[in-house]
């Protein structure tokens, strides 16, 4: 699957207590906040997951829990090239909370994280090598200064010719790792700290949640049916006996 994620949380404080002494959260009273994250929308029940498999679920499925202080929502639709223009009735129901914004995709090697303290947006950063740095508002935080003084730059493939320097000083999904560790106890990919949080013991409530015009759900098609289109053709390569690669075209497959 790589390094997804899709995850917004409402906090008292510090949210990684509360996720490492999580408990199962009462379905209904999930369901009922489910609904004030997306007013309008169907709501059905669908499978639970944990906070292991659920950072970044499938189109129309979301998945969630409440805790002691804090309420945790993993959904695609959270996930914004600018993490700033979080919709405003969200930042209105993390009123006077802390609230994380976190999405991470491996695909196209995209981060962006925001965080808001009592209503006041602190941090918000997006980048990825192909669009840049498409929002770096706020200072940044203490885990993120030694990727800034590029202390974590991207070292070439080996065997791949002509290569252009990466456009970043870091790879984004090396400080998105880092991000979700500070904010919020765990990571996905890389070596586990004894501290993590065990995400597996983290109950996730599933739904489906779907707009009742359809519009969503047809913009979304047409969005993935344009990037079909557009695609080029594959393309394909071998390693060569000098131990570098090369491009195979069609007569020779």
């Amino acid at each position: 699957m790589g390094a997804k994620t899709a995850l917004l949380a409402f906090a008292d404080g510090d949210i990684r207590p509360t996720l490492r002494g999580a408990t199962r959260s009462e379905r209904a009273e999930t369901e009922a906040l489910v609904r004030q994250v997306h007013p309008g929308y169907v709501v059905e029940p669908a499978d639970d997951n944990t906070l292991f498999d659920g950072t970044y679920p499938p189109d129309d499925l979301m998945y969630a829990t409440v805790l002691a202080g804090a309420e945790l929502y993993c959904d695609r639709r959270l996930m914004l090239d600018r993490p700033s223009e979080l919709p405003e009735h969200l930042r209105g129901a993390g009123a006077g909370r802390r609230i994380i914004v976190h999405g991470m995709h491996s695909v196209v090697d995209w981060l962006g994280f925001a965080v808001w303290e009592d209503g006041v947006l602190i941090r918000s950063l997006s980048l990825s090598p192909d669009g840049g740095i498409q929002e770096n508002i706020g200072k940044p935080y203490d885990f993120e200064l030694p990727y800034w003084a590029g202390e974590h730059p991207v070292e070439p493939v080996p065997g791949w010719h002509n290569q252009d320097p990466y456009p970043l000083p870091f790879h984004p999904l090396d400080l998105g790792e880092e991000a979700l560790r500070a904010l919020f106890g765990f990571i996905i990919e890389g070596r586990p700290s004894p501290d993590d949080i065990d995400t597996d013991a983290v109950h996730l409530h599933g739904f489906r949640v779907t707009d009742p015009s359809g519009e969503e759900q047809a913009a979304r098609e047409a969005a993935y049916a344009w990037a079909l289109q557009n695609m080029g053709p594959p393309r394909r390569y071998r390693m060569g006996p000098d131990g570098t690669m090369h491009e195979v075209t069609p007569d020779s497959y």
